[in-house]
């Protein structure tokens, strides 16, 4: 049973800085000419694809479901940028431009999309199951939430092997209130492992609010009962991200556990 405290605690601090557990939002970096141009091209190529992808949905060319990931394109670009061969990247059912941002073909993707052999799945998994163990990408997950078990355990793998690698595993702001999530968190900080939790907050979770769904909007601090730091990153600013990408990356490959972006 708690007691009851004989003083009144000390005022917390606000988190909205972006700071939790010592660790801090840094700077955006600054990008050389080459790097400018290499972000903005695969930004644009996301951009293009998804509309595209789009036109071809309303046309009925694309079945089931196509949930498009524009407006976001600058997390993964800038995310992508943070990584070296071998890491992983998993996420959910708006996957497309995470895979274009993994190199994985267009034409592949889009095979995929229209249901052709020539697709990275066959032509059998559609908008929302695609991968690549080639590429290091492992889906593309319909289940809200499923993912981030799964890219536990691949970064369970990784800590396993003694490889190095560093595993991304994307989710929005409506898994952000799966069970599944929580057990993943107690367990990767639990056994220190090397994985990164990315929250891709767009506002809404299937049309409903955050502020309807979530008691903690910010969704940085949804670790720190397993101390799992995290920090707020402008996901419309491509440094910011890429900045955030190589924090979170070499805390990880320090064994110093996972991280939430």
């Amino acid at each position: 049973m708690a007691t009851a405290a004989r003083k009144a605690p000390a005022k917390s601090k606000s988190r909205s800085d972006g700071k939790s557990a010592g660790v801090s939002a840094p700077k955006p970096v600054d990008f050389t000419k080459d790097e400018e141009l290499d972000a903005y091209r695969r930004m644009l190529l996301i951009r293009r694809f998804e509309e595209k992808a789009g036109q071809l949905y309303g046309m009925g060319f694309i079945g089931g479901f196509c949930h498009l990931y524009i407006g976001q394109e600058a997390v993964v670009t800038g995310m992508k940028m943070a990584l070296v061969d071998g890491d992983q990247m998993i996420t959910a059912y708006r996957d497309h431009g995470h895979m274009l941002a993994m190199d994985l073909s267009p034409r592949g993707v889009m095979a995929e999309l229209t249901g052709r052999r020539g697709g990275l799945s066959r032509g059998k998994g559609g908008s929302m199951h695609m991968f690549s163990k080639e590429k290091h990408f492992y889906g593309g997950h319909g289940i809200v939430g499923a993912q981030v078990s799964l890219g536990t355990g691949l970064a369970f793998a990784n800590r396993y092997r003694g490889n190095n690698n560093v595993t991304l595993t994307y989710f929005g702001d409506g898994a952000a209130n799966q069970g599944q999530v929580y057990e993943s968190f107690n367990m990767a900080s639990l056994w220190k492992l090397p994985v990164i939790y990315i929250i891709e907050n767009n506002r809404y979770a299937m049309g409903t609010s955050v502020s309807r769904s979530s008691a903690e909007t910010d969704f940085s601090q949804r670790g720190a009962s397993f101390k799992i730091p995290g920090i707020q990153v402008d996901g419309m600013d491509v440094r910011a991200v890429k900045a955030a990408g190589d924090l979170a990356t070499e805390w990880c490959r320090a064994g110093k556990g996972p991280l939430i972006l």
